[in-house]
């Protein structure tokens, strides 16, 4: 004997779809809603697309969450934190000299016109604005300056290049923090060439300080000389003057001759006098 199941058969089916509706639907409401949801990372700011076109009248997002039209905008992060480039470039000095010359720069997009710059440019601005920039200024400044004056006129050239880097890059809204001359390198001849000069110049002026030298020792011996000179003149002057003033004594006085004698004796008379020898002092007897 047979059962009759169609109805719930029917019923079973309804369920069924009504399940996968349902799926569908909460897969739909899922994709929307992480469509509608952006996020804006640390350090970046946000350019909003419509259609996949910049908006340049919205100003760009900032850090953290953002709700837009699902499907229809999105959100490009770019960073604008400080950020490095370096590039190192061979050029010509202005006396034919090649140079290579290392140049690192450290920039910044402009966080308030980031939209501006990724619908200019785009996001490979480092290869298509900075490296040519960089480049070419420094090609530009190197063929002002000799090789020597690389070297002996850095901090000028330094200057040159920034000015010049930081008003190119200004204009696509690249802000430059710092820019460093990191490297100069000559080729193998001249930079031996200029090895040979400096050692040069350090042995003349070795000699020059040589030469001072000893022309300050030569008026010193000359100055001491000329001192002792002075001195045994000066001593044979006196002694001059004073023989003058014994011998003007003793024409004054013949008992003077006696009183010298008594100054050089030793007090001591000798033990035997001879006959007719004549006492060393005469010594006075009172009459």
């Amino acid at each position: 004997m047979s059962r009759y199941e169609g109805p719930k058969i029917n019923m079973n089916v309804n369920l069924v779809k009504g399940i996968a509706i349902g799926i569908v639907a909460l897969i739909v409401i899922g994709v929307m809603a992480s469509a509608a949801v952006q996020i804006v990372d640390a350090g970046h700011r946000g350019v909003l697309l419509h259609w996949n076109a910049v908006d340049v009248t919205s100003p760009p997002l900032d850090e953290g969450l953002h709700f837009v039209v699902p499907f229809q905008d999105t959100v490009v992060n770019m960073e604008v934190r400080t950020l490095l480039f370096v590039k190192g470039t061979s050029s010509a000095s202005k006396d034919l000299q090649t140079v290579t010359t290392e140049v690192t720069v450290n920039y910044h997009p402009d966080p308030e016109a980031i939209n501006i710059l990724y619908k200019e440019v785009g996001l490979n601005y480092q290869n298509r604005i900075i490296a040519p920039a960089v480049e070419e200024v420094v090609k530009q400044v190197t063929a002002n300056y000799n090789a020597e004056e690389l070297i002996t006129k850095r901090p000028l050239v330094k200057a040159d290049i920034e000015a010049e880097i930081t008003k190119r890059l200004n204009v696509y809204n690249l802000i430059t923090e710092v820019i460093s001359i990191t490297d100069f390198q000559f080729s193998s001849l001249f930079s031996t060439a200029i090895e040979s000069k400096v050692e040069a110049e350090q042995k003349a002026l070795k000699a020059e300080n040589d030469l001072r030298r000893i022309e300050v020792e030569a008026r010193q011996r000359a100055a001491q000389a000329e001192g002792l000179a002075a001195a045994n003149i000066a001593e044979a002057n006196g002694e001059a003057e004073a023989i003058k003033i014994i011998n003007a004594a003793l024409a004054q006085n013949p008992n003077y001759l006696e009183w010298l004698k008594t100054q050089a004796w030793d007090g001591k008379l000798p033990l035997v006098v001879g006959s007719g020898g004549t006492p060393f002092i005469q010594i006075p007897v009172k009459p």
